[in-house]
């Protein structure tokens, strides 16, 4: 029987409330679950879905889901010889990312959004989107799912609701959040939640065939800090369907830990075990392209130590009353970049998908199982494209699309820690910042203090093109790797992290260090290994949290003394060990100039201890 069948239908196509038309709605009572309601009917009157459903985060609701959307060919079932309970699902090509130029921060004032988001008056967009979501879900169900961020009911944890007509969306939710009616519980006993909405935006006329990606041309993706609202159209895909994501976890937890004095950030969460099985804790800020999902699984070179996964991408931190910063990863799985991950880069990521996945825009072998590039060495003689075309390596285009996805339950990974989603989280020993830059940053330094890491954070960036080629050109500037998440002003953002370390005790704050993997030497080779050998740079990290090393002062900040550095089984000549290291005084100021303009684009909002910060960085480059 197909899950639509499954649901009540109505009679006729008038709006209609959630109490008298719903699959699934558990007899949950109290003053929160009422307000839940009453919600989803306001919806429902808006969209006009045919019939709505309660999602109860089941694994037989999630089966069945997943055999309609094969029936109705928005699914491909893999091969279960090689992929057990896995699926690859074909975007359509207009609906292949994040829609960052559509991506609205809608608070009561343009000032507390920042220059670097896209702001809209929120009366404005409500304007604008509501006539776009009237009767957007006519001929669909919609599903109503509440979710939890962290272990439900935990003290690091906060919960949300998604409506939306996309099963690709219930299903991508049930991977990546804890779904299900414990969360409608904690909602009827007064915990306060997030309202998110989404629909693809895509109604269906009586009689009229689906397809099978449907989308709008038309998108927005808006939030509204103020409400604690989310609303997104027209996609339905990745982190502008699954609404948990960026848009909750980053964006508008942002907000909610800037009011209660904590940080919701772009990190990943790791267990550094050295060979005596001493512990470490490490949460690390990397914006796109720079090594992060590796660290989240690296496998060391170093014998004698391990890392054991706790999050490969949002990390929520909050000062503790033992003067600690504790950390939780919210979300219960991974959804990764497939171009790139292979065995030779990322092997704990390849064994973790060996089922049970959800696969976007890879491409398809004739054997049944997936394939996209960097996933071997050698391509297969033939597939299918990511868009439904035949492929062979002499085709001249990419097999799978460049932002091709995987779905899965971070459970999965082989290196997950035992007790990654332990409601307390842990606490966090250090804390890295790194970027792609080809000249000026060293492989590793460590922060003065706290203020002095805040301005590392604010200041992480990537070179483009001119700068790989070796000078200091433009930068691209993404600070603590959150520029596109921040859910208000990143300049308050920036005086939020100081203000959060007020609250740690100075002998119990995390270290803050930064790192990079990719500088290159004149003839642009890369200097450093990286991949596993990234280990023996959190190597020396942990033997300064132990204080068994010394650094060596310098204008940017504490340096390694090379000799402290684990080069056991690996060869890194003496001139490229000198290069990642040298610090060019007039790059140094000129980066310093860039930082300045940098800071003044947010009008006169950063606060005075970075500028401090950036006028001791001069006088120290100028003495050196």
């Amino acid at each position: 029987m197909a899950l639509a069948d499954t649901f009540t239908r109505p009679t006729s196509l008038a709006p209609r409330r959630a109490s008298e038309t719903y699959g699934g709605m558990p007899r949950i009572d109290g003053a929160g679950m009422r307000a839940l309601v009453e919600w989803v009917d306001e919806i429902a009157a808006l969209t006009t879905p045919d019939r709505i459903h309660w999602v109860d985060g089941s694994r037989a609701e999630n089966d069945a889901l997943l055999r309609e959307m094969v029936d109705e060919g928005k699914l491909i079932k893999l091969n279960p010889e090689w992929r057990p309970g896995s699926y690859l699902a074909r975007s359509h090509p207009s609906d292949v990312a994040r829609t960052e130029a559509r991506t609205f921060i809608a608070s009561e004032r343009e000032e507390d959004a920042g220059p670097t988001n896209n702001w809209a008056a929120p009366e404005d967009i409500r304007a604008t989107i509501t006539p776009l979501f009237a009767g957007s879900m006519r001929g669909r169900t919609m599903y109503v799912v509440p979710f939890s961020m962290g272990a439900v009911g935990g003290p690091l944890s906060h919960i949300g609701v998604q409506i939306t007509d996309s099963a690709y969306a219930v299903t991508s939710i049930g991977i990546m959040t804890r779904v299900g009616t414990d969360v409608l519980r904690e909602i009827a006993g007064g915990a306060p939640w997030v309202r998110t909405v989404h629909s693809v935006g895509a109604p269906l006329e009586p009689g009229q065939a689906d397809v099978a990606w449907p989308c709008n041309d038309e998108k927005y993706i808006v939030h509204f800090p103020d409400t604690l609202e989310v609303w997104s159209f027209g996609s339905g895909y990745g982190g502008n369907a699954i609404l948990a994501k960026k848009c909750f976890a980053l964006r508008i937890a942002s907000v909610i830990g800037r009011d209660e004095g904590w940080l919701a950030e772009h990190m990943l969460l790791i267990r550094v075990i050295d060979p005596k099985g001493k512990r470490y804790h490490v949460a690390a800020a990397f914006p796109s392209a720079c090594g992060k999902t590796n660290l989240a699984m690296l496998r060391p070179t170093i014998p004698g130590w391990r890392v054991e996964t706790l999050g490969d991408d949002i990390a929520w931190l909050r000062p503790g009353p033992d003067g600690r910063m504790w950390a939780i990863n919210p979300e219960a799985g991974f959804f990764g970049v497939a171009p790139g991950t292979g065995e030779s880069t990322n092997v704990a990521a390849v064994e973790t998908l060996w089922g049970n996945t959800i696969f976007t825009n890879v491409a398809l072998r004739p054997d049944g199982d997936v394939w996209w590039e960097g996933l071997t060495d050698t391509p297969p003689a033939e597939l299918t494209d990511w868009e439904g075309n035949p492929w062979t390596p002499a085709s001249g285009r990419p097999a799978a699309h460049p932002n091709s996805r995987f779905t899965v339950a971070a459970s999965q990974c082989p290196q997950i820690a035992e007790d990654w989603d332990a409601a307390e989280g842990v606490p966090l020993d250090a804390i890295l910042f790194g970027g792609r830059r080809a000249t000026n940053v060293p492989l590793v330094l460590e922060a003065t203090d706290w203020t002095h890491g805040v301005f590392l954070g604010s200041n992480i960036s990537s070179e483009r093109t001119a700068a790989a080629e070796g000078t200091v050109g433009e930068l691209r500037r993404d600070p603590f790797a959150m520029l596109p998440f921040c859910g208000y002003n990143m300049a308050d953002y920036f005086g939020h992290w100081l203000k959060v370390g007020q609250a740690l005790r100075f002998d119990r704050a995390p270290r803050i260090f930064q790192v990079n993997w990719f500088r290159k030497g004149a003839d642009g080779r890369f200097l450093w290994p990286g991949f596993g050998d990234n280990a023996r740079v959190i190597d020396w990290i942990v033997r300064r949290l132990d204080g068994t090393v010394d650094a060596v002062p310098s204008a940017i900040g504490r340096l390694p003394r090379t000799e402290d550095l684990n080069l056991d089984g690996i060869d890194v000549p003496r001139e490229d060990l000198a290069e990642l290291f040298a610090i060019d005084t007039a790059s140094w100021l000129r980066e310093a100039d860039l930082t300045e303009e940098f800071y003044r684009t947010f009008d006169g909002r950063v606060p005075a201890p970075l500028w401090a910060e950036l006028a001791a960085l001069r006088y120290r480059l100028q003495r050196a």
